[in-house]
Protein backbone atom coordinates (compact mmCIF):
# COMPACT_ATOMS: atom_id res chain seq x y z
CA UNK A 1 0.00 0.00 0.00
CA UNK A 2 2.82 2.44 0.72
CA UNK A 3 4.66 1.85 -2.26
CA UNK A 4 1.77 2.52 -4.50
CA UNK A 5 0.89 5.75 -2.41
CA UNK A 6 4.70 6.75 -2.79
CA UNK A 7 4.37 5.93 -6.63
CA UNK A 8 1.26 7.96 -7.58
CA UNK A 9 3.38 10.85 -5.44
CA UNK A 10 6.27 10.77 -7.38
CA UNK A 11 4.42 10.31 -10.61
CA UNK A 12 2.05 13.20 -9.46
CA UNK A 13 5.26 15.46 -8.94
CA UNK A 14 6.85 14.42 -12.58
CA UNK A 15 3.70 15.19 -14.36
CA UNK A 16 3.32 18.62 -12.60
CA UNK A 17 7.04 19.16 -13.44
CA UNK A 18 6.18 18.38 -17.36
CA UNK A 19 3.20 20.55 -17.16
CA UNK A 20 5.04 23.55 -15.13
CA UNK A 21 7.43 24.46 -17.93
CA UNK A 22 6.42 27.63 -19.33
CA UNK A 23 7.72 27.66 -23.20
CA UNK A 24 5.87 30.87 -24.31
CA UNK A 25 7.71 34.16 -25.16
CA UNK A 26 5.82 36.51 -23.73
CA UNK A 27 7.35 35.53 -20.24
CA UNK A 28 7.18 38.69 -17.36
CA UNK A 29 9.15 38.93 -14.90
CA UNK A 30 6.85 37.92 -12.09
CA UNK A 31 5.33 34.40 -13.46
CA UNK A 32 2.00 34.70 -12.26
CA UNK A 33 0.87 32.45 -14.87
CA UNK A 34 -0.75 28.38 -13.68
CA UNK A 35 2.24 26.98 -15.00
CA UNK A 36 4.34 29.42 -12.73
CA UNK A 37 2.34 28.37 -9.59
CA UNK A 38 2.47 24.76 -10.47
CA UNK A 39 6.11 24.48 -10.45
CA UNK A 40 6.25 25.61 -7.40
CA UNK A 41 4.03 23.16 -6.14
CA UNK A 42 6.04 20.40 -8.09
CA UNK A 43 9.41 21.39 -6.05
CA UNK A 44 7.50 21.99 -2.64
CA UNK A 45 6.61 18.21 -3.33
CA UNK A 46 9.85 17.26 -4.00
CA UNK A 47 11.77 18.57 -0.83
CA UNK A 48 8.44 17.10 1.25
CA UNK A 49 8.28 13.91 0.08
CA UNK A 50 12.06 12.95 -0.40
CA UNK A 51 12.48 14.25 3.63
CA UNK A 52 9.81 12.13 4.73
CA UNK A 53 11.01 9.53 3.03
CA UNK A 54 14.63 10.41 4.20
CA UNK A 55 13.28 10.59 8.04
CA UNK A 56 11.55 7.51 7.49
CA UNK A 57 15.07 5.76 6.21
CA UNK A 58 17.14 7.45 9.23
CA UNK A 59 14.45 6.04 11.93
CA UNK A 60 14.81 2.43 10.61
CA UNK A 61 18.30 2.49 10.06
CA UNK A 62 19.24 4.18 13.18
CA UNK A 63 17.14 1.88 15.46
CA UNK A 64 18.61 -1.37 13.78
CA UNK A 65 22.27 0.54 14.04
CA UNK A 66 21.50 1.08 17.84
CA UNK A 67 19.92 -2.71 18.34
CA UNK A 68 23.34 -4.08 16.76
CA UNK A 69 25.65 -1.54 18.69
CA UNK A 70 23.75 -2.98 22.14
CA UNK A 71 24.92 -6.26 21.39
CA UNK A 72 28.58 -5.43 19.83
CA UNK A 73 30.05 -2.36 20.63
CA UNK A 74 32.72 -2.47 17.09
CA UNK A 75 29.59 -2.07 14.99
CA UNK A 76 29.58 1.22 15.76
CA UNK A 77 31.60 2.58 12.59
CA UNK A 78 30.42 0.13 10.10
CA UNK A 79 26.91 0.87 10.88
CA UNK A 80 26.67 4.65 11.42
CA UNK A 81 27.18 5.91 7.45
CA UNK A 82 24.12 4.24 6.41
CA UNK A 83 22.23 6.80 8.69
CA UNK A 84 24.16 8.96 6.32
CA UNK A 85 23.16 7.47 3.15
CA UNK A 86 20.14 7.63 3.81
CA UNK A 87 19.77 11.16 4.75
CA UNK A 88 21.28 11.60 1.13
CA UNK A 89 17.57 11.39 0.15
CA UNK A 90 16.43 14.36 1.16
CA UNK A 91 19.56 16.34 -0.95
CA UNK A 92 18.81 14.92 -3.96
CA UNK A 93 14.86 16.12 -3.49
CA UNK A 94 16.20 19.73 -2.92
CA UNK A 95 18.17 18.91 -6.53
CA UNK A 96 15.34 18.06 -8.07
CA UNK A 97 13.60 20.70 -6.67
CA UNK A 98 16.33 23.44 -7.86
CA UNK A 99 16.14 21.17 -11.37
CA UNK A 100 12.64 22.18 -11.60
CA UNK A 101 12.57 25.95 -10.24
CA UNK A 102 15.41 27.31 -12.62
CA UNK A 103 15.20 24.42 -15.67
Amino acid sequence: MKRKVLFVCVMLMISMAAFAQDNSAAETVVETSYAGILKYFAAALAVGISCIAGGMAVARIGSAAMGAMSENAELSGKALPYAGLAEGICLWGFLVALLILFL
